[in-house]
């Protein structure tokens, strides 16, 4: 392999031939990328090996999916847009899921897709399917290259875009014949022959000069990494709903993901929240902001402090589904938004107060300009604090429910006094999932990983897959349903082969109990709904993983201290557990 220079340039004998693979990996060196997220194929090989010549990390999965989930998570963690390469055709459209929920959990991720090559495109080539008009519904931009010295600029316009004001994933379509050197590309299309008749020797020229065409022009070298610029607020708005504030008795802040996207987010929101001095809720990659402590940050009955709220401000949140379109907040109270997305801002529900703007600036702005007053709204944190109170006792004792297993709220428990330190929770599942919500508290920022507003399923592996790569040195534990599971299991094969050393908890009770709960009970049937017990434990030591198995609770903290103090690898620990009522009624439309 050539050295490796101290920019990530890379050294070469004279005369050897660059590829436009080369022209891509130059642009990832110079946006200072670490890692590419992949699944080999042909159309994309010289990006993979020209990634490695600079020393990027090529992580190599075994679903797509899983790779464009692996790039989310860097883009969650780090502010800076992840990047994962698929092939053509089916390689691409098994990443549709993975895109869709990072354009909706607002992720910058830059995809790199191999096509066919550009004069057999529309000549039923292989795997030559539309992919722009399949990728652009769910992209912010789709890019197709066309020329070699194109293919740099538009991955670096990539990079732009996906941080750009609201962030979200671009597409850039990369065929074959732009990535390979110009002899073989020549080789290919049979362009240095001779024709023998004259429609040959026409079908030649023409190749010859098609090639020409792809190759030239001066290939300009990678521009400068790009530096994510978040969105200022208007001053106006922000004083604005700083005098709301200090009319309010009764305030409520809700932090959702969406103010966590740029790099020292948190850095600006804790001392802000700090000096507003109001009840905060955290959700999505926001939770674990405060700490696992703090005394602001309540955790339980938010629609009961919603409706009791005077004014309720939302933070990088849009009332969608999870505030019931903005019908928790009641009328009579002040609703502030802040959100970088116009839409997001005014959708379902017009804010009183709306700041069109990044959502930590907007909350820093806020507290800038409100005087300080310690004693400001005591008495209702009190409230929100005795509710909180009462909710945790309510959880103690459900956890010591008998059960015909072990009871998953007893589980999430162990689970939280086993964590070590810093450690990073992914969330892949339906009820364990959402009950481990309820238990689990990260104890700092961007520490808590989870699908977002689109209910995806299988994200688990990918996502800690790409935490793993941020932070090398944190403890990565999935906490995984027993049906989203099954979407990872191979994955164990990845972790094993990149040296990823995991923790995953499945919850296993044979079945997909979050919609099993409701279907039997509205429906009187449990169609679609029934796994077998399988010992997920048994299936990834197949794949070189430590596989830990218990059915017994008060086994479990040994259980998981094992799994925890593994180290060598990836560990996964087989939970049966048993049904409870501690999320009915918990279906969302």
């Amino acid at each position: 392999m050539p050295p490796i220079g101290p920019t990530g340039a890379v050294a070469r004998d004279e005369g050897a031939q660059v590829h436009g693979g080369d022209a891509v990996a130059e642009v990832l060196a110079a946006q200072g990328v670490r890692q590419l997220f992949t699944l080999c194929g042909g159309h994309i090989s010289p990006i993979l090996v020209g990634a490695k010549a600079r020393g990027i990390r090529v992580v190599d999965t075994r679903h797509e999916a899983t790779a464009v989930f692996a790039a989310d998570a860097v883009a969650r963690l780090t502010g800076y847009p992840g990047v994962a390469a698929v092939t053509a055709g089916p390689g691409l459209t098994n990443t549709i899921t993975a895109v869709k929920n990072a354009q909706l959990a607002q992720s910058p991720v830059v995809l790199l897709g191999g096509a066919a090559p550009t004069v057999l495109q529309g000549r039923a080539a292989l795997q030559d399917i539309d992919q722009a008009a399949l990728m652009r519904p769910h992209v912010k931009q789709v890019r197709r290259v066309r020329r070699v010295r194109d293919a740099g600029p538009a991955v670096e316009e990539a990079f732009r875009t996906s941080v750009d004001g609201v962030p979200g994933p671009v597409f850039v379509e990369l065929p074959i014949d732009l990535l390979y050197d110009e002899p073989v590309v020549r080789g290919w299309y049979g362009a240095a022959r001779t024709g023998r008749t004259p429609q040959e020797r026409a079908v030649q020229a023409y190749l010859r000069l098609r090639v020409a065409m792809l190759f030239r022009g001066a290939r300009p070298g990678p521009g400068p990494a790009v530096q994510p610029l978040p969105p200022r607020p208007p001053a106006p708005r922000v004083a604005e709903a700083a005098g709301r504030f200090a009319q309010a008795q009764r305030p409520v802040v809700l932090v959702g993901s969406q103010a966590m996207v740029s790099p020292g987010s948190a850095q600006r929101l804790v001392p802000a929240l700090e000096r507003i001095g109001a009840p905060v809720f955290l959700s999505g990659t926001a939770r674990g902001l405060l700490g696992a402590e703090h005394p602001l940050q309540a955790r339980h009955k938010r629609r009961d402090a919603l409706r009791a709220a005077d004014l309720v401000l939302l933070a990088g949140v849009p009332a969608d589904f999870r505030l019931d379109y903005g019908n928790h907040v009641r009328r009579s109270a002040c609703l502030v938004s802040a959100n970088r997305s116009r839409a997001d801002l005014r959708r379902n529900r017009r804010p009183d107060v709306g700041i069109l703007g990044d959502a930590a600036l907007a909350v820093a702005g806020i507290a800038d300009a409100l005087t300080p007053d310690a004693g400001r709204w005591t008495e209702w944190r009190a409230q929100i604090g005795g509710r909180d109170a009462a909710r945790e006792i309510e959880i103690v004792e459900q956890a010591a429910a008998p059960a015909d297993g072990v009871n998953p709220v007893r589980l999430c428990r162990e689970i939280a006094a086993a964590l070590p330190p810093g450690a990073i929770v992914v969330g892949d599942g339906g009820d364990i999932v959402a009950t481990a919500s309820y238990v689990l508290r990260p104890d700092g920022p961007l520490r808590w990983l989870d699908p977002g507003a689109f209910g995806t399923l299988g994200a688990g592996a990918g996502f800690a897959l790409g935490a793993a790569m941020v932070h090398p040195d944190a403890p990565v534990w999935i906490v995984f349903g027993d049906g989203s599971v099954g979407y990872s299991l191979s994955e164990f094969d990845t972790f094993v082969r990149h040296g990823v050393p995991v923790v995953a908890v499945v919850g296993n009770d044979a079945s997909w109990s979050q919609i099993a709960r409701e279907q039997v009970e509205m429906l009187h049937d449990d169609v679609g709904t029934v796994l077998a017990p399988t010992r997920y434990d048994h299936v990834v030591a197949g794949f070189g993983a430590l596989g830990l198995h218990t059915a017994d609770a008060d086994e479990l903290p040994a259980v998981l201290a094992k799994a925890r103090d593994h180290g060598a690898g990836p560990a996964l620990v087989d939970v049966r557990i048993g049904r409870t009522d501690f999320r009915k009624g918990s279906i969302s439309m």
